[in-house]
């Protein structure tokens, strides 16, 4: 069985331990420019240095109306590029591997950003209707994504993510409640994961054959066997990496035993490891606070990697904690992130850690 400081290759990258550090929104940190700032780069350079193995940088829209809010970070012009290699020189200078997840609000789409579209017209949280992409449209919309993918190539990324999870866009062509389409992007599931497969391609026809591929999907949006079929159609288009969440809704029940030390969502990378076993590598991801449970998913081969977010906030060098056993500062397990979207990011174990 793997130790969690044993290397993994990902692509033809090698990977210096099996912890990764979730792609998670920092709101504050950016201006309606949507640049990089001195606070990114510190932020990132202090999680490089917690002995992370790989860092995916946060959520970044595409385009600027498929922002969260105005001050989200976004990489849709040559001008935010280099701000990018201060992050992607920080991480490598500690050894890190460093992707950036991709990101469209779609039919989530905020109305101080942009207007709600997506694969079909259906109602949206304010009670309004989105607006259905033609296909001409749904072209424009993958331009973005690889036109993106370039640039962060250039900017010294080892790769991208797609952030297909959590109801944004390509969640949103995934899920049967949001995608009505009878065209070739609406139906079966190869249909419904199309959007981002033929992203993933021209990806990889643009950013060469080492530059990785991930998606973090669905793990069951609500069936384990649908979201498996679509992560199917994207490891055919070359994906490298699927790094499993949660989709628009409950997902499927009986996915964990009573006796399983994690929750319902870390359950679902479980299931995905036993599918893509040998193929390529999933993580888990979601409540996973404590060293000895790092451990356990990873020694007991329940996963490749283990995809932290909260206990990396809390403590940089929670990492560290896992690998050597020194003394850490555990998340406060705060039932609103205080690092989480559109909070004043008083992290209470943050402020403990530095006091």
């Amino acid at each position: 069985m793997a130790k969690v400081n044993e290397p993994i290759v990902i692509n033809r990258t090698e990977v210096k331990n099996r912890i990764t550090f979730s792609p998670t929104v920092k709101f504050d940190m950016t201006g309606d420019d949507a640049r990089v700032t001195e606070k990114h780069i510190r932020h990132y350079t202090e999680r490089a240095e917690g002995g992370v193995g790989l860092i995916c940088v946060e959520a970044t829209a595409v385009e600027p109306g498929g922002r969260f809010a105005k001050n989200h970070l976004g990489l849709w012009e040559d001008s935010q590029i280099e701000g990018h290699t201060f992050i992607t020189k920080a991480c490598h200078e500690n050894g890190v591997v460093v992707l950036i997840q991709l990101n469209h609000t779609g039919i989530t789409a905020n109305p101080e950003c942009g207007p709600a579209t997506g694969p079909s017209s259906v109602k949206t949280r304010n009670g309004s209707l989105s607006k259905e992409m033609t296909v001409s449209e749904i072209k424009l919309m993958q331009d973005m994504f690889v036109d993106v993918a370039v640039r962060a190539k250039k900017a010294g990324y080892d790769g991208i993510q797609l952030h297909g999870c959590h109801g944004y866009l390509i969640n949103q062509f995934v899920n049967k409640t949001t995608n009505l389409r009878t065209d070739e992007y609406g139906g079966s599931a190869e249909n419904r994961a199309r959007f981002a497969a033929e992203i993933l391609k021209r990806i990889r026809k643009e950013c060469g054959d080492e530059f990785i591929l991930s998606v973090r999907t669905v793990g069951a949006d609500p069936e384990l066997k649908d979201a498996i079929a679509v992560a199917e159609e994207y490891v055919k288009a070359g994906c490298d990496y699927l790094q499993v969440s949660h989709g628009m809704g409950e997902a499927e029940p009986g996915l964990k035993s009573e006796s399983d030390p994690f929750n319902g969502i870390c359950a679902m990378g479980v299931q995905f490891h036993k599918v893509f076993k040998g193929r390529i590598p999933t993580s888990c991801a979601n409540g996973i606070l404590e060293p000895e449970l790092v451990k356990y998913l990873i020694e007991n081969d329940l996963t490749d990697t283990v995809d932290l977010a909260r206990a990396i906030l809390a403590d940089p060098a929670f990492p560290n904690a896992v690998l050597n056993g020194q003394a850490y500062t555990k998340c406060f397990e705060c039932p609103r992130c205080q690092y989480g979207p559109f909070t004043p990011h008083k992290c209470p174990a943050e402020m403990k850690r530095l006091s």
